[in-house]
């Protein structure tokens, strides 16, 4: 690399004698002529002179070409990482599990994500000790024998289920014959498909529940109609009969699909969090006074306790009451035989939170088994039961999207005989 030079500097005399030096050649030769001009009688001396001298004069004022001296300096070489030590910097540069393998199948390196997925791999083992599934071993022992690169799905079980694209490589270095190279390796990558396999199932199950949910109520509503048309036409009392419960199956469909479309609306904005103020204390005032008339109707009181402090709070008011709103209405549904329902809201006991709103019946409750899997889409412990109260199986599936959406958690404690308690933590 070249770079300026930078000395001294130097005074306007000093520049001026240098240039008149550097011209010396020039002067001569040009004082040279005039002389000749002086012998032959062309010019008098006294012209050659002062012609002598203004040539001089602008030689030496007459500014000239800057130069620049360079130094020139080696710049650094990056070093390059050769041979094994290349494989392996490579390996742990990638953020997916990668695997490097001798000849034999022995593992010589595990780069950190392989070491975190599969603990039990260590270097010097055969790839055999640990990780023993058929296809896996087949496609590492096809690639070794036949040096092309064979690509396998990894379904495991143990400790849980979980799938991986395997991608099983020969390591190719220029010149060598890779098949007869006692040196050869193989890179052995992972690349996670267990989220995607999920979605899929969810969507699969997501469809087949819809379908089903959608199915019983329109088969009941084609079978009225048809009886409607036909023995029943002129029987006032069967008509109005079944058009009453026509009318309870086209409101559970309607209900069903609403519950669908908010479901798809509050995951579709999950990712950006309300920035809206609410007052939690006021809105749960507004949801007991809106389900006063259903739990009178299921001779429930409902008891609302809240502290005297602050209890603003960041968030979608439409969303927020539609949490509370589908606890409480559950808990009135479900925990009827408790004959009350508790409402609270108090400070949170969990760190990173402020607010805690509790929502506790006192109905059978249920095992603890079915605990984690009820805000799964359309589950429910008692089918039938859910349909005669109008049920959804989405309602507890709702809460759970809203509560993420404002990066808030829920926590749900029952066992049988002792009612259900939910527990909203809010920031």
């Amino acid at each position: 690399m070249d770079e300026p030079h930078s000395g001294q500097p130097v005074s306007r005399l000093t520049m001026v004698l240098a240039r008149m030096a550097a011209q010396a050649s020039l002067l001569a030769g040009i004082f040279g002529v005039f002389v000749v001009l002086v012998l032959f009688g062309e010019i008098g001396l006294l012209a050659a002179l002062v012609s002598f001298l203004v040539i001089v004069a602008g030689i030496a004022v007459l500014p000239s070409s800057t130069i620049t001296l360079t130094q020139t300096v080696e710049s650094p070489r990056v070093a390059v990482v050769a041979g094994e030590d290349a494989v392996f910097a490579f390996a742990d540069a990638l953020a997916d599990p990668c695997l490097v393998l001798d000849r034999r199948s022995v593992a010589v390196h595990a780069n950190a994500a392989a070491q975190r997925q599969f603990p039990a791999v260590s270097n010097g083992n055969p790839i055999t000790f640990s990780l023993r599934n058929p296809e896996l071993v087949q496609a590492i022992d096809l690639a070794m024998r036949t040096g092309t690169t064979r690509s396998i799905e990894l379904h495991e079980t143990v400790p849980s289920e979980t799938w991986d694209k395997v991608v099983v490589s020969p390591l190719r270095r220029q010149g060598r014959d890779w098949l007869v190279d006692d040196e050869r390796q193989l890179v052995v990558t992972f690349q996670s498909l267990t989220e995607l396999k999920r979605v899929d199932a969810l969507r699969s199950d997501f469809i087949a529940n819809a379908s089903h949910e959608l199915r019983t109520p329109l088969a009941s509503l084609l079978g009225f109609i048809d009886t409607l048309l036909g023995s029943a036409a002129k029987d006032a009392a069967a008509r109005e009969k079944f058009l009453g419960i026509m009318r309870g199956q086209a409101e559970r469909m309607s209900k069903l699909i609403d519950d669908l479309l908010s479901l798809s609306r509050i995951e579709m904005h999950q990712h950006v969090r309300p920035t809206g103020s609410i007052d939690l204390a006021a809105l749960l005032r507004e949801v007991r006074e809106g389900l006063m008339m259903q739990a009178k109707t299921a001779d429930v009181e409902i008891r609302l306790t809240l502290f005297e402090g602050p209890s603003m709070t960041m968030g979608d008011r439409g969303q927020l009451y539609e949490v509370f709103e589908n606890l409480l209405d559950n808990a009135i549904k479900y925990g009827a035989g408790g004959k009350f329902v508790e409402v609270s809201l108090a400070p949170a006991e969990r760190a990173g939170f402020q607010h805690q709103v509790t929502v506790i019946d006192h109905g059978p409750g249920v095992e603890p088994e079915h605990v984690p899997r009820l805000t799964e889409r359309f589950y429910r412990i008692d089918a039938d039961a859910s349909r005669r109260k109008k049920g959804t199986g989405l309602g507890l599936a709702i809460v759970k999207h809203i509560v993420n959406r404002h990066r808030g958690q829920m926590t749900i404690r029952s066992k049988p005989g002792e009612g259900m308690r939910v527990d909203v933590f809010l920031p």
